[in-house]
């Protein structure tokens, strides 16, 4: 699976346990370590857990199994390593702390209409 796609079915696994603030960072250009950054916000640090569970999962079910995790002990800031994507799962304390957005702004922010689906869309209209 190619990184973009890996960090769209990402986003959409945390999109269904429906995480806030989540945002695709591409990074290819900025570090070596990955390419992209895939960041999201759950309400409580037993949300935070069940979210970084699903992606898990879900990728897990498409063959996909994560490299590394970090973080599941205090469930504050939850990092899953798929190599060519990182995964950041926060509580709103900790992603406000970090503030990854602002440390990686030279990145290329993937826009929400390239990986939601049209039918979760907020405002339920295709974009």
């Amino acid at each position: 699976m190619e990184s973009k796609e890996l960090a769209i079915a990402l986003a959409r696994a945390l999109d269904a346990k429906k995480a806030r603030n989540i945002r695709i960072i591409r990074v290819h250009d900025l570090t070596t370590v990955t390419d992209y950054f895939v960041i999201a916000t759950g309400t409580s640090t037993t949300h935070v857990g069940a979210l970084a569970d699903e992606a898990d999962f879900q990728l897990g079910r498409m063959g996909v199994n994560v490299l590394r995790t970090e973080g599941h002990d205090g469930k504050r800031w939850i990092l899953l390593d798929y190599g060519s994507v990182i995964v950041h799962v926060f509580t709103q304390e900790a992603h406000d702390f970090y503030d990854l957005e602002h440390l990686w702004a030279d990145g290329e922010t993937m826009p929400e209409s390239e990986w939601r689906l049209p039918e979760d869309r907020a405002d339920g209209e295709a974009q």
